[in-house]
């Protein structure tokens, strides 16, 4: 009898523990509020973190961001490049289960280059066949598109020409299916937590705008065995400060972000906790080209020369950040070294002496001081940027009003083109060059500077139109070259990922993109 009791209670203490790693939640810092759970809605790294969560595309990212099979088990590319046919895995279904099927992606491709969507990252799926031309109004027909069903498990992408990273860019949230059944069903409302359904590892259960998105394990996704976390809670918190203090708590167990004054202090009381690594993104100032004085290339580059960007890194962030003197980060594929402003070796005094000369010679003085609003958005990091930022302009004689909004404000702002000069970020999608010069192409939503420039486009263009690759890569290095002698926006530095890792999570490895999906996450508590 005792013995029995004794397994009895060994049994109910194991299904206790049991019970309790079942029911753990991550909880992670993830930054601003998302606009929307629509992958056709998004714009930033911190919806990417949960939309990349909840959805899957044909292809997919493993543990260091490389793209691996997702929704599709395989694909064939024709010889010439252009054809791409993709074999759905058996059996994949959505929340709902209702299955998973080529129309899905079919219908999800037109939608997002239907222009009545608006979809303001359409442009990345532009190597599909008559997608610009759709997306732009030039053609009506959404079936002229070059995504086809073949089946309900096959798929046949066609494209414009041979484009050597459309693998990489069907892993970005404009290439994840939409089910066409709800979307017909509810409309507009397809997304709200009480009809959405989904077809990645996780499922979202609530949603309270300004503070969380909960999601729970989907039990019907095709490799739910190996995932390991059961529920996933994206917090909306934009005060590093207080999402570092509720780290130290225990609140959190991921920040995606940290003040770097507190770096060193990490480093020591939170050993191999603070994780920074090189990663490819650029951190920049867009400069609106449309409005004067800032529509005169000498202002610009006055503005951009002034910038001691070799002290931004080490001693205002304290994190090392390497200074951008080129549009496109070092590291992209089949891209070598970068195009670099002609003035990048210069002493940092003879910079600010030819800088105060081009704002004589567009008519700046003393009497006649160039007043600007640097916009930022709320975060420790950009404003310590911007404060000294602001300080590094004073010596031309430069006025500057800090203007501080949250982070779906200052984006929706810079989307309509209300800026003089305002931070911003990108975080590469795919790893090619094009992803960083297509946003000062003319007419991409995230050109916020509206720089325009028609032999820009034109060597842009060409180059995607070349197969091959080092024409390729002569071609955007041009296109580069032109951009950075019109001073067309202020690169300021390259980014590093800056994320503290709870010892209680494993699986988390620092990559290129700084994407961590949970899937590849355990939680030990």
């Amino acid at each position: 009898m005792k013995k029995t009791a004794l397994t009895v209670l060994a049994w109910l203490a194991g299904s206790l523990l049991a019970t309790s790693a079942l029911a753990a939640t991550l909880n992670i810092h993830n930054g601003a509020d998302p606009t929307s759970l629509d992958p056709h809605k998004l714009g930033g790294d911190w919806e990417n973190r949960i939309a990349g969560d909840i959805f899957e595309g044909l292809v997919t990212e493993d543990r260091g961001a490389e793209p691996i099979p997702g929704q599709a088990e395989s694909w064939t590319i024709s010889d010439d490049g252009l054809v791409y046919t993709f074999k759905l895995r058996d059996g994949i279904q959505w929340t709902d289960g209702k299955p998973v099927t080529a129309n899905d992606f079919v219908f999800a491709f037109q939608r997002l280059m239907d222009p009545a969507e608006a979809a303001k990252y359409a442009y990345l799926q532009y190597p599909i066949k008559n997608a610009e031309a759709i997306n732009s109004g030039e053609i009506t027909d959404l079936d002229q598109l070059g995504a086809k069903a073949i089946d309900d498990r096959t798929l046949e992408i066609t494209l414009e020409q041979p484009t050597p990273y459309f693998i990489g860019a069907l892993t970005h949230y404009t290439g994840f299916p939409i089910p066409e059944h709800v979307v017909e069903a509810k409309g507009n409302d397809w997304v709200k937590i009480e009809n959405i359904v989904t077809n990645g590892p996780y499922q979202p259960v609530d949603w309270v705008p300004g503070s969380h998105v909960t999601t729970k394990k989907n039990p019907r996704y095709y490799d739910a065995d190996n995932v390991k976390i059961e529920n996933v809670k994206f917090f909306v918190l934009e005060d590093q400060s207080a999402a570092l203090k509720r780290y130290r708590s225990g609140e959190f167990h991921i920040l995606t972000e940290f003040p770097t004054d507190q770096y060193e202090w990490m480093q020591e009381n939170l050993p191999g906790q603070a994780q920074v690594a090189p990663f490819a993104g650029l951190y920049y100032y867009s400069i609106n080209n449309t409005k004067a004085p800032f529509d005169n290339a000498d202002v610009r580059q006055a503005l951009s020369m002034s910038i001691n960007r070799e002290v931004i890194g080490p001693q205002i962030l304290g994190t090392g950040e390497l200074p951008a003197y080129s549009w496109v980060p070092p590291g992209m594929a089949n891209y070598g070294s970068p195009e670099e402003v002609t003035w990048k070796d210069l002493p940092y005094k003879e910079k600010v002496a030819q800088a105060k000369e081009l704002l004589a010679k567009a008519g700046f003085s003393s009497d006649n001081p160039l007043k600007l609003q640097l916009r930022y958005n709320t975060n420790e990091n950009h404003k310590r940027i911007a404060v000294a930022v602001a300080a590094m302009w004073k010596p031309l004689g430069v006025e500057v009003e800090l203007y501080n909004t949250e982070t779906k404000v200052h984006y929706d702002e810079l989307q309509e083109g209300i800026l003089d000069v305002a931070r911003a970020g990108w975080l590469a999608d795919y790893n090619d060059a094009d992803n960083f010069l297509n946003l000062l192409k003319s007419g991409v939503p995230y050109n916020y500077g509206r720089y325009s420039n028609p032999e820009f486009d034109r060597l842009l263009n060409e180059a995607n139109a070349t197969t091959d690759t080092k024409a390729r890569e002569a071609l955007l290095k041009q296109a580069e070259r032109v951009a950075m002698d019109d001073s067309a926006s202020i690169p300021i530095y390259y980014y590093l990922s800056r994320n503290v890792v709870s010892p209680k999570v494993k699986g988390f490895e620092n990559n290129a993109f700084d994407i961590h999906r949970t899937r590849w996450l355990e939680l030990v508590e």
